[in-house]
């Protein structure tokens, strides 16, 4: 039997999907969590053989839950990390790669399918959906990582002299790495530069 932990923020989602698995006969859904905070503590706690997150959850990202499972929960056998999302965003699959998952798929499949990578990746193999491949191959990013480092920060709200105190660097740096990356994204606007990143996935 292997033992699931599913964390998904929408209730009927989880709900449906803890139900789908468990007629499977070989999946046992032994937790579930509504946001990443939360999938961090019960994959601790519970000890899963895999974790399977939504990337999008409040409180903590499924890419950023997925990191600290892999860093901090080992069991004997290890913990499986599979991450599920419905949105093609080619700098997700880069920070699923560094975070070291070992599955990447869309929501959107069947029940049936889902289920049978999910038993390739307990059995040792990484599954990663090939339209989520092929959207990462087409997109590279093109900002430094200062410049997703302020972008970040501008995203949270931070104002300019909050980044350089927070980054080290000077205010004038930070305007310099801001510009920049406002010319590659083809912005005008810091909060145009943070929706267009955010929406490739690149932060």
């Amino acid at each position: 039997m292997i033992r699931v932990l599913l964390a998904e923020d929408q209730g009927l989602v989880s709900d449906a999907l803890a139900t789908l698995l468990g007629l499977e006969g070989d999946f046992d859904v032994v937790g579930t969590a509504g946001d990443g905070e939360e999938a961090v503590r019960k994959a601790a706690a519970l000890r899963p053989d895999l974790a399977l997150l939504d990337i999008e959850m409040p409180k903590m990202s499924g890419l950023d839950a997925a990191t600290h499972i892999l860093r901090d929960v080992r069991g004997v056998r290890g913990v499986r990390v599979v991450l599920l999302t419905t949105f093609v965003r080619p700098g997700y699959l880069r920070r699923a790669l560094e975070a070291g998952v070992h599955g990447y798929l869309l929501k959107d499949g069947k029940v049936e399918q889902l289920a049978a990578h999910l038993r390739s990746i307990m059995a040792g193999q990484r599954v990663f959906d090939p339209a989520l491949m092929m959207a990462a191959m087409e997109a590279d990013n093109p900002l430094s990582a200062r410049e997703m480092d302020v972008l970040r920060l501008a995203k949270r709200g931070f104002t300019t002299r909050q980044m350089a105190k927070e980054l080290f660097l000077s205010e004038g740096t930070v305007r310099n790495y801001l510009s920049g990356a406002l010319m590659k994204l083809g912005c005008s606007t810091r909060q145009e530069a943070i929706r267009k990143a955010d929406e490739m996935g690149w932060l």
